[in-house]
């Protein structure tokens, strides 16, 4: 990422993220939920499952709500069936955007989505106008001072795709989605805590953003994460601090 501190952009999002945990909280129960209900409700069967009970613990999300969001999805409480579906669009310069969903109601969810890209400077694609822009894969990314060659030879042994150091200094590992939980399973096992590990829409390529830009593409992508139906928001997007 020329010019760009891959480590400082992580962190803003992660910061971002973290400012806005109740709502997190819901979100995450929503995806246990679905996970409980297509794979069942043991977390070691169920990949998916696990990925999102991950999710939310790293939020300090409470025990009591991850197990009643699996119940929900396993039949044992009352919920609600919900629908994934992918929106995809252009933010301003013609960024990428894909926001993935997660809603009982698709007429309410692509009139938010589509009100948002317009109210913000961005339009809604077609399906497949940016995804190929896209890398589905496991990402997990360590901090600065990390040694990569640890990193490297477990994360290469467990089947990791690929392993790269950044100009900042902190080290990325590349999995298959299916490989995602093995791979970090094995660099934890040898004594190598992640500070960021999530499958992921990796963008292949990145627009950077500064200034007055910056300020309105960060908008539109807020906006878009603040809605309660939305569970993810990958963009080409790169804004300067």
């Amino acid at each position: 990422m020329a010019g760009h501190s891959k480590w400082a952009n992580i962190q803003h999002r992660k910061g971002r993220q973290d400012e806005k945990r109740g709502a997190a909280f819901s979100k995450i129960a929503k995806e246990i939920t679905v996970a409980a209900k297509m794979g069942g409700g043991d977390p070691g069967f169920n990949p998916r499952l696990r990925m999102a009970v991950d999710k939310g613990k790293a939020v300090n999300m409470p025990k009591d709500k991850i197990d009643n969001a699996i119940k929900k999805g396993t039949g044992e409480l009352e919920g609600v069936d919900y629908v994934e579906i992918r929106y995809e669009g252009y933010g301003i310069s013609g960024a990428a955007v894909m926001v993935d969903c997660l809603t009982d109601n698709k007429v309410r969810t692509v009139a938010e989505v589509r009100h948002a890209f317009n109210k913000y400077g961005g339009n809604m694609g077609t399906d497949g106008s940016v995804a190929f822009m896209f890398k589905h894969c496991g990402q997990i990314l360590f901090a600065p001072g990390t040694s990569e060659d640890a990193v490297m030879e477990a994360a290469i042994e467990a089947g990791a795709e690929d392993v790269t150091s950044d100009d900042d200094g902190s080290i990325e590992v590349i999995t298959a989605p299916n490989d995602f939980l093995a791979v970090k399973d094995a660099l934890e096992k040898a004594g190598l805590k992640p500070e960021f590990a999530e499958v992921t829409m990796k963008p292949q390529s990145e627009t950077e953003f500064a200034g007055e830009d910056a300020a309105k593409m960060q908008k539109l992508l807020d906006v878009l994460e603040s809605l309660d139906d939305v569970q993810d928001v990958y963009t080409t997007a790169v804004m300067d601090e």
